[in-house]
C-alpha cells in the first residue's frame, strides 16, 4: 500500500515534468513542432503501425472514438491524413499518413529523440537506468489502472 506522502511526492514531480515539457501548451509538441500533443501521437501511431480503422487508433491513443473522429478529420484537412477503402471489409475505412505525413512524421520522431537524448544527456548513467526502469513500471501501473 503507498504512503500518502509518496503519492504526493509523484503528483508533484509528475506536474512540474508536464509543466517542463511544456504539455500544458495546445498547440506545441514538447520538442517543439506545431501540433497538438494529440495530433503528434496519431500521426506518430499511424506512422509505426501503417493503415488502421479509426476505432484501431482509438484503442491506440485510449481516446473515445468521437475525439478520433474529430482529430482525424482535422488531420486529412491539413493534408497529413488519407481515409482509404479497406480491401478486406469495404464497409470501413483504413487510415494512413499521406506523404506529408510521413514527412511529418519522420520529423517528429527526429525532435523527440532529440528532446530525450538531451533529458538523458543530463542525468548519469545509473540514474538513467533508474529513471528508464521507473517509468516503464509506472506506465505498466497506469495500464493496469
Amino acid at each position: 500500500m503507498s504512503r500518502p506522502a509518496d503519492a504526493a511526492t509523484l503528483q508533484v514531480s509528475f506536474s512540474t515534468v508536464v509543466r517542463a515539457l511544456g504539455l500544458l501548451r495546445p498547440d506545441t509538441t514538447p520538442c517543439g513542432q506545431p501540433m497538438s500533443v494529440s495530433e503528434a501521437h496519431a500521426i506518430s501511431e499511424l506512422h509505426a503501425a501503417g493503415p488502421v480503422t479509426q476505432q484501431g487508433l482509438a484503442n491506440r491513443l485510449r481516446l473515445q472514438k468521437s475525439t478520433v473522429s474529430r482529430l482525424v478529420d482535422e488531420l486529412c484537412a491539413d493534408g497529413l491524413v488519407a481515409r482509404n477503402t479497406n480491401p478486406v471489409d469495404r464497409r470501413s475505412v483504413l487510415l494512413e499518413l499521406t506523404p506529408l505525413g510521413r514527412s511529418r512524421a519522420e520529423r517528429l520522431a527526429n525532435a523527440r529523440q532529440a528532446l530525450f537524448g538531451r533529458l538523458l544527456d543530463r542525468l548519469t548513467t545509473e540514474d538513467r537506468r533508474l529513471v528508464i526502469a521507473g517509468l516503464d513500471r509506472l506506465a505498466r501501473a497506469a495500464d493496469a489502472s
